[in-house]
């Protein structure tokens, strides 16, 4: 590194005096420069500077008067063509100005922010009239950039020769589309871009100039407005959400219009109920001529009436230039890909696909589909797309070079690694997003993950849903909606009211007994071999036909054990594990449902089941059989919801358990799994917590976690919380591991409608990152709970939002990932997370962003985070801003490298000495500050507070120092809007900074500190703390 710069103040020479210098300072070199001279500047500024400077001397008057009479090109928003141009315009004011330029060609930025209809006499106003008075007034006018309505169409009405320049987009549009928006396009108009944005259009009418067209939200009031409709110079046509004819037949002049384009190349059609078919029959007789050959965008999304040729015939035309493929549900299918691959074509270009693609304002909007068909919108109802992992394995055969793929809503997707073939490699495959295929299988997506060589960003949305409380319990899979429970069947069969009246008596005999062993044997044959995907279904249904006889078989459990008979109320139905029950009614238990917060509440009501003795040791070949005495069911509350019954055990009758086969049968069929396949899914275990002392401890149902196949049962053992669970395949290992404060919950099964307390903890799915080129990941509304970066030596960032039961975060080799966002993630556990974080190798600087939805104690995390044997200088700054405030979040890490270079350039070459944190120092530092100079800066930004408590070296005398020479005013924040403004200082590097404290540094030489390479910055947003998300933008 070179000898650094200095700056060099100029001194007085004896030559000059002040007094001649201070003449110099004063003088007019504006006035002394040429009229010529002066236009050429006023090229460069803003027109509403140049007819300031008209009044600040003659001279500069005479310039302004030169160059505006040979000015041809004028812009009134000076290059801000989204702004609206100055007011304080009347007609008479606009047309002295425009008389003032006799040349003008060009007129750009004519965007009013009102216009008068019409003029009103004895009153000045700015007027539509007024404004093509003066217009007319300019004789080599050719063009004009407008985006007002009413006055473009009166442009083109009485000004036909004048060209419309630049794009033509309306502000005013919105849906329902305003009634006074209208716009009558005239056949020839002279406009190149028209951009429509909830407008009422007659007709599109032949336009030969027109090269973009985007219609959105446009009611097209003709009956057939597409009847004249010819575009030959059309590059982009864009036809979303518009109101126009519902016959499918008038939309055939606009589909051989668009083949009339041989040059369009962005085609987007999303709710126009063309024809089906249509498209298949013009491709046909258009292509050999140019027909959609040049077409590099293809987008179709809710046209209810497009098929799968209409799509193909457009890819395969379209194969040599095509850049990008959005495909609506319906047409998201495995056949279309597979005719494709038979096709044989290649696609040298294509990069982006889109599978199931859903337009961002049918997500978006709160109407339903009645409601917007009641503003003119076709009648649409989407259903997932049904590719599947075959369909997959097709899509990277067909398109072999794609970078980004993008897929929405797909359940029958299960096992990306299947999608992974010889001849599908994905090897180009960049970026990856995935939203809301909730049949993905999480240990195959981190195998996908893996054996993608090229692969940089992942985005996951709605993905690995947490399994509702008690699913397994209930043979419900894990969150995905497949699977089926027998008590929840028995009370929705309504062909079955008879078999229901007679499950409601206790006494009837069962008179099938071979059907329940039958059922028992079946059972016994999924648990053990049948895990096929194309079974689920049926097997479902086979369970919904044997259902009564199931009830028949669980109720008739003889006179073993009494159970007492209440009669029923009207609105008052309880079942067990199949079928319903009559109950009586009694004291409400409140039960906290799967959202509550982590703590363990006593639950005591008269008559509930009470767990003693109840630990027993099993080995996995045993059935595992409880005695179970029902003493009294518990209460529902409300109609249609199917509990199963509780039963408690004591243990002065654990000498009957190998006796009440039929109980046993009773109790596996409330936890019945319909197939494999789903169990495979669910991987649920049940985890009973010690029994503490005067707490009642309830047995809840589940799948042990040392039982061979995952064969359902009531594990009626206790297992400590010293025990957790360690996913490794497709089997789950319990492994002591000592914690010393969990707690655990009691919920109540919400999602599955079986309404009794369950104790049961979050279902453990771990997300493992492996790959050599991923840069980052974002999470969204995800129900992993564990995100374990394995090997990703290029991984930069983590963003997580709102994924409820998140909690750990564990880093096994990522070294330079440096920014990590969790916001509103209910459950993280931040000391964790931190503590991972910071005790990565120090090669990077680390930015931490949290918004916590939980109380956070700052002294004890401030103390953690300070004394902890973390290698970096820490700033922890509190954000109170609610909404919240990105200001101070952004400006960060603009500044917090600039400390780190300051302090690398001492150590590498200064010599200055380096910080440690080994565990001596540890030792030897046990009181604040630890080690550290720790100091608090606090403010107010844009009206809320923060506080911020670091030991960042320099960073005082740098906020108080005075701006230099380098310093820019442009940037609009200082130390009043937030932390640190280093621009306003005029701070841009570490050398320049270098020479403003070069006194500290001095005097930390001198005292021998040493200081930190690299710093973390740790900013917590309180503004979820009270467990209300609080919606943002930004987020």
């Amino acid at each position: 590194m070179g000898p650094r710069r200095k700056t060099v103040k100029p001194c007085l020479t004896s030559k000059e005096s002040p007094e001649v210098m201070k003449s110099d300072e004063t003088k007019d070199y504006m006035n002394q420069l040429s009229h010529e001279v002066l236009c050429h500047i006023f090229r460069y500024l803003p027109l509403q500077d140049i007819m300031c400077m008209e009044c600040l001397s003659r001279k500069l008057k005479e310039a302004v008067t030169l160059y505006l009479r040979v000015v041809k090109i004028v812009d009134l928003c000076a290059g801000r063509w989204w702004e609206y141009m100055p007011t304080g315009f009347t007609d008479s004011s606009f047309l002295t100005l425009l008389k003032k330029m006799p040349d003008i060609e060009q007129l750009y930025g004519l965007h009013p922010r009102y216009l008068e209809r019409r003029r009103v006499r004895g009153h000045e106003a700015f007027s539509i009239p007024g404004v093509l008075e003066a217009l007319q007034a300019c004789p080599n006018l050719l063009g004009v950039e407008t985006s007002h309505l009413e006055l473009v169409e009166a442009i083109w009405t009485y000004m036909p020769q004048v060209h419309i320049l630049g794009k033509f987009r309306n502000r005013n549009g919105a849906f329902p589309i305003p009634p006074e928006n209208k716009l009558k396009i005239p056949i020839g108009a002279k406009i190149q871009i028209l951009h429509l944005v909830g407008v009422n259009v007659p007709e599109i009418p032949c336009i030969p100039m027109l090269r973009h067209l985007y219609l959105k939200w446009v009611r097209l009031t003709k009956p057939q407005p597409f009847k004249d409709f010819l575009c030959i110079s059309l590059r982009t046509f864009v036809m979303r959400n518009c109101a126009g004819p519902t016959n499918s037949l008038k939309y055939v002049p606009l589909v051989t219009g668009l083949a009339s384009a041989r040059n369009l190349e962005q085609l987007e059609l999303v709710r126009v109920p063309f024809l089906g078919g249509l498209i298949q029959h013009v491709v046909e007789d258009s292509w050999r001529s140019g027909g959609f050959r040049n077409l590099h965008t293809i987008v179709l999304g809710a046209c209810k009436n497009a098929l799968e040729v209409d799509l193909g015939y457009l890819i395969i035309t379209a194969a040599r230039r095509l850049h990008e493929v959005r495909i609506q549900p319906s047409l998201t299918k495995d056949g279309v890909f597979s005719a494709l691959k038979m096709a044989e074509l290649e696609f040298p270009q294509f990069e982006t696909l889109h599978l199931g693609y859903v337009d961002e304002f049918l997500l978006q909007c709160k109407m339903t589909n009645a409601d917007l068909v009641k503003y003119g919108l076709a009648d649409v109802v989407e259903n997932p797309g049904i590719i599947t992992d075959i369909g997959m394995k097709a899509v990277n055969e067909v398109f072999s070079c794609i970078k980004y793929l993008l897929i929405y809503n797909c359940p029958h997707l299960h096992n990306p690694n299947n999608w992974i073939t010889d001849h599908s490699r994905w090897t180009r495959l960049v970026d990856l997003t995935l939203v809301r295929c909730h049949a993905v299988k999480l240990e195959s997506f981190s195998q996908f993950i893996e054996l993608l060589p090229s692969l940089e960003f992942i985005s996951l949305d709605q993905m690995f849903r947490e399994p509702p409380k008690g699913c397994a319990r209930v043979g419900l899979s894990a969150g995905t909606g497949i699977g089926v429970s027998s008590a929840l069947v028995s009370n929705q069969n309504s062909n079955n009211e008879n078999d229901n009246h007679q499950n409601n008596n206790p006494n009837v005999p069962n008179n099938n007994p071979q059907q329940a062993n039958d059922q028992n044997e079946e059972n016994e044959m999924r648990q053990d071999g049948q895990a096929e995907e194309q079974q689920i279904a049926a097997e479902a249904l086979n369970e919904m036909e044997e259902v009564p006889q199931e009830d028949r078989e669980s109720r008739n459990e003889g006179p073993t054990h009494s159970q007492a008979v209440f009669p029923m109320e009207v609105d008052e139905e309880q079942a067990g594990p199949s079928g319903l029950q009559p109950t009586a009614k009694a004291t409400p238990i409140t039960v906290h449902d799967s959202d509550s917060e982590d703590e363990e509440e006593s639950m005591e009501a008269p008559g509930n089941c009470i767990a003693k003795n109840s630990s027993q040791n099993y080995s996995d070949k045993e059935d595992k059989i409880r005695d179970p005495v029902e003493s009294r069911h518990l209460p529902v509350s409300g109609k249609g919801k199917t509990p199963l019954r509780k039963r408690c055990s004591s243990s002065h009758q654990m000498g009957q358990l190998k006796s009440s086969s039929i109980e046993e049968n009773s109790c596996e069929k409330g936890c019945q799994v319909t197939s494999e396949q789903i169990k495979a899914d669910m991987k649920a275990a049940s985890d009973m917590p010690e029994k503490k002392k005067s707490k009642d401890v309830y047995p809840s149902c589940g799948n042990s976690p040392g039982s061979v196949g995952n064969s359902p049962s009531c594990n009626a053992a206790p297992q400590s919380p010293d025990f957790v669970r360690t996913v490794t395949g497709n089997s789950e290992v319990a492994k002591p591991k000592p914690r010393h404060a969990m707690k655990r919950k009691r919920t109540a099964d919400k999602s599955t409608s079986t309404s009794d307390p369950v104790i049961e903890d979050d279902h453990v799915q771990v997300l493992v990152l492996k790959s050599k080129n991923l840069v980052g990941i974002t999470l969204t509304n995800c129900g992993i709970t564990d995100l374990v970066l394995k090997d990703c030596p290029k991984m930069m960032f983590i963003h997580a939002t709102r994924c409820r039961v998140l909690k750990h975060l564990k880093v096994e080799n990522a070294p330079i990932v440096n920014r990590f966002d969790y916001a509103q993630c209910k459950k993280l556990n931040m000391d964790q997370v931190l503590d991972q974080i910071l005790r990565m190798p120090a090669e990077r600087n680390r930015i931490i962003y949290l918004r916590p939805m939980q109380q956070v104690d700052t002294l004890t995390l401030e103390q953690k985070i300070f004394s902890g044997p973390y290698p970096y200088h820490i700033c922890i700054i509190h954000e109170f801003s609610n909404p919240p405030n990105v200001r101070n979040k952004v400006r960060i890490r603009s500044w917090m490298d600039t400390i780190a270079n300051i302090n690398q350039e001492l150590i590498k070459y200064e010599f200055f000495p380096e910080a440690t944190r080994s565990e001596g120092d540890l030792k030897k530092y046990t009181k604040y500050p630890w080690g550290r100079e720790i100091y608090t800066l606090e403010g107010v930004v844009d009206g809320a507070p923060y506080s911020m408590i670091t030991d960042f070296p320099w960073l005082r005398s740098l906020r108080t120092a005075e701006p230099n020479s380098y310093a820019r005013y442009d940037f609009e924040d200082d130390e009043r809007t937030t932390i640190y403004a280093p621009r306003r200082k005029g701070q841009l590097s570490a050398d320049i900074c270098m020479e403003t404290i070069g006194e500290e540094i001095s005097e930390l030489r001198q005292m021998k500190k040493g200081v930190f390479q690299r710093v973390v910055a740790i900013f917590i947003h309180y503004c979820d703390v009270n467990g209300e998300p609080v919606e943002d933008d930004y987020i």
